[in-house]
């Protein structure tokens, strides 16, 4: 219960799915959480939820691909908290899925601003606190498909191959001040923009059984199996850890 204690954690897109297994599964490790993300009544209710157990959580409002509301996001839970130790780049969308030649710039552009630009401003304006902090956590949440292609949503799968690389790069630039960098590589997990992804696909239950056969072991996974993974990368017993891809996918790359 106290994996993460006095720790202090950011965490984008927290609102919901993902996001939301980790701040909850964080709180109870005994981190203070920052939940930012554009969902203010989700992270209201959140925030309020962690409160009510007990825990230290806040929201606030954030778009990750503005550098200004980064910067003042950032600097608004250091001064409530005292301190920064993990960041969890979470925030991200899956965009449309149209093939390359019928994309708009803009459709493009969107994708890149929310899931790329969005851990660049974070990552850029966490070192800072993390530094004085003496070392920290960065976790990067990429996909499956920043590891192996598909015939489908080109720009997402653009951007999470650029999430895998700029994990990469930090971890590199920032293992001197003992700033830990490393992405997480989910399979399909039952969450909003999953759901969301294969309800444009008609026949929701077929959909789901043809997306759990992709997964070795039968069935998609929950959040919490990637909140988990999260909590690891983010204590101490991840110390020698950096640079690295943690795949949380059911087998699905294991082909």
């Amino acid at each position: 219960m106290n994996r993460l204690a006095s720790k202090v954690a950011i965490i984008t897109g927290a609102a919901v799915g993902l996001g939301r297994a980790t701040a909850e599964r964080m709180a109870e490790e005994g981190a203070a959480v920052a939940l930012l993300d554009v969902n203010d009544a989700a992270g209201e209710a959140l925030a309020a939820d962690l409160r009510a157990r007990g825990f230290a959580a806040r929201y606030w409002r954030c778009d990750v691909s503005s550098e200004q509301a980064v910067q003042t996001a950032f600097a608004a839970v250091v001064q409530q908290f005292g301190r920064l130790d993990i960041l969890v780049n979470n925030a991200g969308v899956a965009g449309p899925d149209k093939p390359t030649h019928e994309l708009t710039e803009a459709e493009w552009d969107r994708v890149q601003a929310i899931n790329v630009k969005g851990v660049f401003f974070c990552t850029k304006h966490a070192i800072a606190p993390l530094r004085t902090a003496g070392g920290g956590s960065i976790i990067n949440l990429s996909s499956i498909y920043g590891l192996v292609g598909a015939p489908d949503v080109p720009p997402y799968h653009a951007s999470k191959g650029a999430v895998r690389l700029m994990s990469k790069t930090d971890a590199l630039i920032y293992a001197a001040d003992r700033i830990r960098v490393n992405s997480i590589h989910p399979g399909f997990i039952w969450t909003p923009m999953v759901e969301g992804h294969l309800s444009g696909q008609g026949d929701m239950d077929a959909a789901r059984k043809a997306v759990d056969a992709l997964h070795p072991l039968g069935h998609m996974g929950e959040p919490d199996d990637i909140a988990w993974g999260a909590v690891y990368l983010a204590s101490d017993e991840a110390k020698f850890v950096t640079g690295s891809e943690l795949v949380i996918d059911g087998g699905y790359t294991a082909r």
